[in-house]
């Protein structure tokens, strides 16, 4: 396979572009730093160009769209939740995924049974509203809510979507007291992708196979 996976260079993402790797798959990971295969700034139009130019033409098996910020974890209703960190968190998590779907469909129209893996989180679900950081909540309910109308327009071309909620990991955004690893994410993670298909695409499910209330 040849798999793309977006923000690789630490966290989830870097796991899974290891985990592939080792699996002998051709496998793209971008991010912003200089150790990335691909630099991508998800937030500027052109990178995706680039970052598309960059794949000449491979057909592209999955895309996982994994880069992502956090950026409201401790504000306060009373003075925080600006208006910049709204701007960056919606242009990063929602728009750069878009952004980075669109420069790679002609890629994924190219290969058998395309398919698009979208990282969001339980904190996008509406039935699980429990305060606090707004902007995230907001921000991952957007690319919820986006891989889903994908998932309706791409099914026709039999690519398929899945929205997934990585689990509450070891990560720097994690943080140490999180309740898995990066390990037991990225296996969970790939057997989810692994097993999306036409017939399940628009599901929203959890690292470990649940599917996940709305």
């Amino acid at each position: 396979m040849t798999i793309l996976i977006t923000g690789a260079t630490r966290g989830i993402g870097a796991g899974l572009a290891a985990h592939y790797k080792d699996q002998g798959h051709e496998v793209f990971g971008t991010g912003r730093s200089p150790m990335a295969d691909i630099q991508l700034d998800v937030t500027h139009p052109h990178d995706h160009s680039a970052m598309a130019a960059s794949l000449g033409d491979r057909a592209l098996d999955l895309l996982v769209c994994n880069a992502g910020v956090y950026l409201d974890k401790h504000d306060d209703l009373e003075t925080g939740f600006g208006a910049d960190l709204w701007a960056h968190s919606f242009a990063t998590n929602v728009t750069g995924v878009f952004l980075a779907i669109q420069a790679l469909l002609p890629h994924l129209r190219r290969a058998q049974s395309p398919k698009i893996a979208i990282i969001s989180s339980q904190m996008a679900s509406s039935e699980l509203a429990r305060g606090g950081s707004y902007i995230y909540r907001a921000s991952k309910a957007a690319a919820l809510n986006l891989g889903r109308n994908l998932a309706t327009d791409l099914k026709g071309e039999g690519i398929a979507v899945g929205i997934y909620h990585p689990g509450w990991v070891q990560t720097s955004m994690g943080g140490n007291m999180a309740a898995i690893t990066v390990d037991e994410a990225v296996m969970g993670l790939v057997g989810r992708f692994a097993a999306l298909d036409i017939a399940t695409t628009g599901c929203f499910e959890t690292w470990d196979g649940r599917a996940h209330p709305y």
